[in-house]
């Protein structure tokens, strides 16, 4: 790793030094040789600007005397033309074999009256010339300096800028590469930190103390370390917490990933199983309920709360399973054990049914004698009657409430058998409102059907009760729960004036409603309006002769019939009792 970062680091020190150089090389070399050639240049002008001024102003020497003292003092070949390009004189050569001269760049310049300059190769001798023409009256004058020297010193310049270039490039190499070393050892340092944290080393810290980009980066690092070692350790803490809680319950808890892997259990789960929970292994191996498994399965795909009841975790045993998605998948199972609440329900039941059956007797026999003597004391005995009449009351009282406690148990035990066949909503409702038109209307109340009045309670040929679908129902125990909610509606509502049956169409089901129009019933009440003995107005339920059990006796029934039943009232405007049968 730190051979990689270091020869990346050297590498990229390299190429900028190198391109440094050379970019140095190239400006310094081109720039010294431009200012020498134009020096060059200036100086070959002025030497020429003078040739031209001496041809024309000095008549005591020939032209070609000036030619060859003017070459030797200015150290370049001078050439003097007339204004046809023939040569007049030349400082080298014999003008007489030379030839014209009209077209070389320079003089076409210099003939123009403006100062030529030109350079090329001499192509006899194979030298670069730099040609500079000044023009003159009756031609013009050029002076050709050879440019081999200028080579010459350039290649000695940019041999000497070379080796320096060398020596800088050999010290910036070696200080890129302590540079290079440095870093790669400080990159290298924070690799070997990240990847102790990412192995679970939460401790590991780079400790960088230099402020630059590097260092910002390891402290950065050494900052989201400590943050994850407080947050994992946040965390720890929350687990051990939830896992004592966990396994402090009485109830089985096992989570279950998304696969259908067990992902954790308490210790009454491990304890509830003969072979142990076995971790991140199929939860089939561990319970093999069908019920259970189905509930699990059914809350992960679902995403929602489900429950069941399973009967083959353990034998003998029933639990109650409550089946929650997790938010990543899965879903965690509590399994309560009903085992020991049903024996207790179960007996229960049993003693309410049995104290029930005994007490049918004597509490027959105590109300037949009691309506005996009655029957045979005289209407003189005003306190022997009074006290017989309270006996026979409280005896028939309690031959109801025995009665209803009977049926209650039978009920709830599923000892009653119900006979269940598709029946018509209609029928059930006029069925009810054929029970108890006459007590109706002895109590001054009106009931109706779908709103209809009493006379016409029969559902006309228009009424939508007639189009609703058959449920699936016991037509004795159905008359039952509607006899008790009637009853109900007169003794409580029966300031309303009139008492509402009806029903109508739910998803997969028909819902009939019991309403009435009294006082209504407090909001806290409702919840628990269908529990045993459960009266909102005790002293008035008892003045009534009430038990307190046919609400009960009404939700159990409709709970065998696969329904429910609910009640909805507002204060001063009455209350609605509804309960659903499904559709055959």
């Amino acid at each position: 790793m730190r051979n990689r970062i270091f020869f990346k680091l050297l590498a990229a020190f390299l190429v900028v030094i190198v391109a440094a150089a050379i970019t140095f090389d190239f400006m310094v070399g081109g720039a010294w040789q431009a200012s020498l050639r134009a020096e060059i240049e200036r100086n070959l002008i002025q030497k020429a600007q003078l040739l031209a001024h001496r041809v024309e102003t000095d008549r005591s020497h020939s032209l070609a005397n000036i030619a060859a003292q003017e070459g030797q003092s200015a150290g370049a070949r001078v050439t003097i033309i007339d204004p046809t390009g023939n040569v007049l004189a030349d400082s080298e050569a014999n003008p007489g074999a030379m030839e014209n001269h009209a077209t070389r760049p320079e003089f076409v310049a210099a003939l123009s009256g403006q100062i030529g300059i030109n350079e090329r190769r001499s192509a006899a001798i194979g030298i670069p010339f730099l040609y500079v023409a000044v023009p003159i009256s009756g031609g013009a004058v050029r002076l050709a300096y050879p440019l081999s020297d200028v080579e010459a010193i350039s290649a000695q310049v940019r041999h000497r800028l070379g080796l320096a270039s060398g020596l800088v490039l050999l010290f910036a190499l070696l200080v890129a590469g302590v540079a290079a070393h440095w870093s790669a050892r400080r990159l290298e340092r924070i690799v070997e930190v990240a990847a102790r944290i990412a192995e679970g080393d939460l401790q590991a810290r780079v400790r960088e103390t230099s402020q630059d980009e590097v260092g910002r980066v390891a402290g950065a690092i050494d900052a989201t370390a400590r943050r994850i070692e407080q947050s994992f350790a946040a965390v720890r803490s929350s687990q051990r917490q939830l896992e004592t809680l966990l396994n402090s319950m009485q109830d089985a808890v096992i989570a279950v990933s998304a696969d259908g892997l067990v992902q954790w259990a308490n210790q009454p789960m491990d304890r509830l199983v003969p072979q142990h929970t076995r971790l991140h292994q199929p939860v089939v191996e561990t319970i093999r309920d069908p019920d259970f498994l189905a509930t699990v399965k059914e809350a992960t795909a679902t995403r929602e709360v489900k429950t069941a009841r399973a009967t083959s975790i353990v034998p003998g045993r029933a639990f109650d399973v409550t089946a929650a998605p997790l938010p990543d998948g899965g879903a965690v199972a509590v399994l309560r054990d009903l085992t020991e609440t049903e024996r207790v329900e179960k007996t229960r039941r049993d003693f309410i049914a049995n104290v029930s059956h005994e007490l049918r007797t004597p509490l027959t026999s105590i109300q037949g004698y009691a309506e005996t003597l009655l029957d045979t004391t005289p209407e003189t005995a005003v306190p022997s009657r009074e006290f017989l009449e309270i006996i026979r009351k409280n005896s028939a009282r309690m031959s109801r409430l025995t009665e209803d406690l009977l049926t209650l148990a039978r009920v709830e035990s599923g000892e009653t058998r119900f006979e269940v066949e598709p029946v018509p909503p209609a029928e059930l409702l006029n069925d009810a409102e054929e029970s108890f038109r006459e007590i109706a209307r002895s109590h001054g109340i009106e009931l109706q059907i779908n709103g209809l009045p009493v006379q016409n309670s029969s559902p006309n040929h228009d009424s939508p009760i007639q189009h609703l679908r058959s449920v699936r129902a016991d037509r004795e125990a159905v008359h039952q729960v509607f006899s008790n909610l009637i009853d109900n509606a007169l003794k409580y509502g029966a300031s309303g004036g009139r008492i509402v049956l009806g029903a109508r169409a739910v998803p997969h089901a028909v819902e009939f409603y019991v309403q009435d129009f009294g006082a209504g019933i407090p909001s806290e009440h409702l919840p628990r309006l269908f529990e045993r003995f459960y009266r909102v107005d005790k002293a008035r339920s008892r003045e009534s002769g009430g038990t307190g059990l046919g609400l009960a006796i009404a939700k159990h029934i409709m709970l065998a019939h696969g329904g429910s039943i609910r009640a909805e009232s507002d204060l001063a405007h009455g209350s609605t009792f509804l309960f659903t049968l499904p559709t055959a």
